[in-house]
């Protein structure tokens, strides 16, 4: 697999620090590449040549480079200039007659590490646009970063959010002051909506900002920095039920501040669909909580009635239809906790033993063990997991340990393929199976139709009984 990882890996040339600094290079190069309307190639030096280790194309125009260009070698006059830009601190040119190359040394520690390699087409007959030459300004500005180690920036934020703004959804270009010296059409429209309804050029965009802020509302701590280009950071700000994230980029001379990049993009339908789903989790989490409630005064009902009960086959059928419903509660608690429709089994399972010692309980002393894991398992699986556990643990304890002993449980998961071993070291099956009772059809029925799955009541040689179960879970 050719990453830029294994790339590094191979060569073993290149420091931790120098590794980190070339992977977060190209998590942020696609400005560069959409701003400069360029293909981005990453040449690392290699031996005697040159190879290339990661390649951007431009979201803003099309490709020079159609093919996949990562770990080729790079030979000719290319690899001149690359070895002649790797030893300087200079950016250096290079021109034919439909392609327009720039050959950047990446430094990092004072050192130069590999060279950025810029191809972008040549269109004589083209007058270069308003928004192409404040493209130009920025990007210069950029690749000069990168000759001094000024970009990428060490403290720009690494998990951005769903909607992180990219060129092509609106840039601005500000000075030093934070005053917007140039705003693309898309810049404009995102701020429009926000309530700014006239040309941005020449104003201070954290003065227009700041009078749009509502009463009782409470701004990002981040937007004072993001307005006016002095931290690499992003920020979201919100008005007339618009909301609108921005990136902020500086632009930096040797450490001093020439002005920034803000990036924008409207991220209002975005945001609106997130808190649905936030709600819908919400209500999910609300819903089992009460299903979980209802189930423990079910549970608790049936419970009553069995002490009043005299006959002791009916009291017996109502503790055991009172014992599942309390785990079928037990799954329902785990996804009241739990924002994905999945819990952690082992969780489950833990609570599903301490009911089981309290239930079915014996004269004699009983150990049981588990070894193992079940891993994480889908809602509509964990209930009839449950059951399933609970009925053969119970049974174990009930019918094959009446004279105490150990109930071990072995879970066994690879994938999506969970392999279950119950065991005990009671006094085995009478009749050879596991009988007809309702409490065998229960499970056999659940692992057939709700788990995908075969179970198998095995006599060990050395006594006892082995219930073996193999699961198919989604």
């Amino acid at each position: 697999m050719p990453t830029l990882n294994n790339i590094l890996n191979r060569l073993h040339t290149f420091a931790p620090m120098q590794v980190e600094w070339l992977h977060q290079l190209i998590r942020d190069w696609q400005v560069i590449a959409d701003l400069s309307f360029a293909d981005l190639m990453l040449c690392i030096p290699a031996r005697d040549t040159f190879i290339v280790a990661a390649h951007a194309r431009p979201a803003t125009a099309g490709t020079l480079i159609e093919h996949d260009v990562v770990t080729e070698k790079v030979d000719g006059d290319i690899a001149r200039f690359l070895e002649e830009a790797i030893c300087g601190d200079k950016i250096t040119q290079y021109r034919s007659q439909t392609i327009a190359h720039e050959f950047v040394p990446v430094k990092c520690g004072g050192k130069n590490i590999a060279v950025l390699h810029v191809l972008r087409a040549v269109r004589p007959d083209l007058v270069p646009a308003q928004n192409q030459q404040n493209y130009h300004d920025i990007v210069h500005a950029l690749l000069k970063m990168v000759t001094t180690g000024e970009f990428p920036m060490e403290d720009t934020p690494t998990g951005y959010r769903h909607g992180t703004p990219r060129v092509s959804d609106g840039v601005l270009h500000l000075n030093e002051d934070g005053m917007v010296l140039y705003a693309s059409p898309n810049a404009v429209s995102n701020f429009r909506r926000l309530g700014i309804d006239k040309p941005l050029a020449g104003a201070v965009l954290a003065e227009e900002v700041t009078e749009l802020i509502e009463d009782y509302a409470v701004p990002d701590e981040a937007l004072p920095l993001v307005l006016m280009g002095r931290q690499a950071w992003i920020a979201e700000f919100e008005a007339h039920q618009v909301i609108v994230s921005m990136r902020a980029i500086p632009l930096l001379e040797n450490g001093r501040r020439l002005g920034a990049v803000l990036l924008t993009r409207d991220v209002t339908e975005i945001r609106r669909h997130e808190q649905q789903l936030l709600s819908k989790d919400a209500t999910i989490r609300e819903i089992n909580h009460r299903v979980k409630n209802n189930l423990q005064t079910v549970s608790a009902l049936l419970r009553l009635q069995a002490r009043r009960v005299v006959n002791e086959e009916s009291r017996k059928a109502l503790e055991q239809a009172q014992r599942r419903v309390s785990m079928i509660a037990i799954v329902h608690e785990g996804l009241s906790q739990n924002i994905n429709e999945v819990v952690e089994f082992d969780e489950v399972f833990g609570s599903l033993l301490r009911t089981v010692r309290d239930i079915a309980v014996t004269d004699e002393q009983v150990e049981i063990r588990f070894l193992g894991s079940f891993g994480k398992v889908r809602a509509e699986q964990a209930t009839a997991l449950a059951v399933v556990l609970n009925e053969i643990i119970s049974n174990a304890i009930e019918h094959g340990l009446r004279r105490g002993g150990e109930v071990e449980v072995c879970a066994g998961r690879e994938g999506n393929i969970l392999d279950l071993k119950i065991k005990d070291n009671g006094c085995g099956m009478t009749d050879g199976g596991p009988g007809n009772g309702l409490g065998t059809q229960i499970v056999k029925t659940l692992v057939r139709t709700e788990l995908n799955g075969k179970i198998e009541w095995l006599q060990p040689p050395q006594g006892g009984t082995c219930v073996h179960a193999v699961l198919h879970l989604r």
